[in-house]
Formats: structure tokens, sequence, C-alpha cells
């Protein structure tokens, strides 16, 4: 998902934060195959019960501490659930998968108006929805 990249850079995150939203966007869907094996159906909830424990054992190799897997972890585990956002990572993160479904999916105008207004809170991620879906 490389509007979380574009996001946090342009957003200006320390190397480490956007190392975390890099690796998240990458991963945030990991539960996706599974789910519609297991559930018949990529539902946000199945994605963030099975995502989390997925994600944890594909990153334990790859030499990220146990703090940044955890964080990563967390991020997939929680990533339908914009009332819970704790930090930039997770807003980058919401907004980015919001623009991506939204493109994907068609979603109407009023739709991605609302979320701008009640749930976007960055700058870049505002003006990348604006500018991608000319609302």
């Amino acid at each position: 998902m490389t509007d979380a990249k574009t996001i946090g850079e342009l957003e200006g995150l320390d190397a480490d934060t956007q190392f975390i939203l890099e690796v998240a966007a990458i991963t945030h869907d990991i539960a996706c195959p599974l789910c519609r094996k297991k559930y018949g159906n990529t539902n946000g909830k199945y994605q963030e019960q099975e995502g989390a424990p997925l994600v944890r054992e594909f990153l334990a190799d790859t030499g990220m501490t146990a703090e940044q897997i955890d964080r990563v972890a967390y991020l997939v585990g929680h990533h339908h659930s914009p009332a819970q956002i704790n930090g930039i990572d997770y807003q980058i993160l919401i907004e980015a998968d919001y623009i991506v479904n939204a493109s994907e999916s068609g979603y109407d105008q009023q739709a991605i108006r609302t979320f701008m207004e009640h749930t976007m809170k960055m700058a870049e991620g505002i003006r990348l929805t604006k500018t991608v879906f000319g609302v």
C-alpha cells in the first residue's frame, strides 16, 4: 500500500515510525486468504483477529525487534478499528487503507467526504484523498 508510505514521508515521520508503518501497510491484509477459507469472507473483524498472530509468525525471523513486531502486529490486528487509533502510524494506516478500499470498491462521494470529516486527521492523507477522488 504505497499510499501509507507516501503519506508517512510527506508528514515527515521519523525513520523507525516510517519503517513500522511500511511493514504494517505491506502485511495488513495477511489474513485475507485464511479468512476466505475459514469464514468465507474477509470481514474486517476476522482480518484483525487472524492477522496479528499471522504477522508475528511471518516477521519472527526478520531481525526486527520484539517491540517493532509487537507494534506491527497491533496495527494489523486493529486496522479496521478507527475508533481505537493511538498513534500517527495507526492514523496513517487507517487513512491509506480507506483510500485504497474506496478506490477499489467505488465508494460514493458522500461516504468519502464523511470519512474525511470524521476520521481523517493527516493533512497529507486529506490532500491525497481530495486529489484522488475530486472531493
